[in-house]
């Protein structure tokens, strides 16, 4: 078995993965796994940077920017307020401090994004009961 095969297989099984993850995901699942992708993917761009792999440091932080993007755009301002607001506001300082990662080859860019949503996530991540139970109408 060669290693390009190897590589395809474990490609081919995290997309599976993944997909099977996100066809049974409710709202709040969704989110989480975008976070998670996030998370990943800025993970994975700042190993390419240490690596000097120039072309897999553009790839994942494409795919970061896209995950914010996405973020960004699932955020509600009439039913959030200004907690919409706010996370806006983080997202765009986040994916302005990513560019400047990624323009200047700068690891303490990509920390300190990384700093700032790995507590987001996992926040999001202990609310799940919370939201459970707001989805079945009992309360807190």
């Amino acid at each position: 078995m060669s290693y390009g095969y190897m590589r395809n297989a474990s490609a081919m099984y995290q997309d599976t993965s993944v997909r099977g993850k996100v066809e049974g995901a409710d709202r709040h699942q969704l989110t989480g796994l975008l976070y998670d992708g996030l998370i990943d993917r800025i993970n994975q761009a700042r190993g390419a940077l240490r690596r000097g792999d120039v072309p897999a440091k553009g790839a994942h932080f494409a795919r970061a920017q896209a995950i914010l993007i996405e973020l960004r755009g699932s955020l509600n301002h009439e039913v959030g307020g200004q907690l919409a607001g706010r996370l806006d506001a983080l997202y765009d300082y986040v994916g302005r401090r990513m560019l400047s990662a990624q323009l200047n080859d700068d690891e303490r860019a990509f920390d300190e994004v990384l700093g700032l949503l790995t507590p987001i996530r996992d926040a999001w991540q202990k609310i799940r009961p919370a939201f459970l139970d707001s989805q079945r109408g009992v309360a807190a």
